[in-house]
């Protein structure tokens, strides 16, 4: 019997990536947005999600694209790292898929021009490919606590 990981497929100009569910604490429309006054270029503020204030990174600019008008599809997807909660604006949340684990492969040497230290594998699912984006390498912890302290 093969091993299944469940993800949560997302959006990012014209590719699909993916993040293990179990990190993932919600999926959130676009909510207001509150500026840090010397954040990172990345990171567009937090946000007070039921209590809890939350930073927000825009993964788009994380991941070195161009930034992109927010629009209905817009999503955040708050996950979980650390015990602290963490939110990625992307641009569709897309939906949930079972990948099976030995259908993942190590990521290869170039993956468009994304740092290959953010992706943690690629996944071939029928006719589509998921980019595994590596949460701990993408948002560092040290990077996330000082965009705090910054603020």
């Amino acid at each position: 019997m093969s091993e299944d990981m469940k993800v949560i497929v997302f959006q990012i100009k014209d590719k699909e990536y993916a993040i293990p569910v179990d990190k993932v604490s919600g999926i959130e429309k676009l909510l207001y947005i509150t500026r840090v006054p010397k954040a990172l270029k990345f990171v567009k503020g937090v946000i007070n999600l039921r209590g809890i204030i939350t930073p927000i990174i825009d993964l788009r600019v994380r991941f070195d694209f161009e930034e992109v008008e927010y629009d209905e599809s817009t999503r955040i997807i708050i996950v979980i790292l650390d015990d602290m909660e963490v939110g990625l604006i992307v641009d569709s949340a897309n939906d949930v898929l079972d990948i099976p684990v030995e259908s993942i492969e190590p990521q290869p040497e170039v993956v468009g021009h994304l740092a290959s230290e953010y992706i943690s594998g690629v996944a071939k699912i029928e006719k589509r490919l998921l980019v595994l984006i590596n949460l701990e390498k993408a948002l560092s912890l040290e990077m996330t606590e000082s965009m705090l302290r910054e603020g």
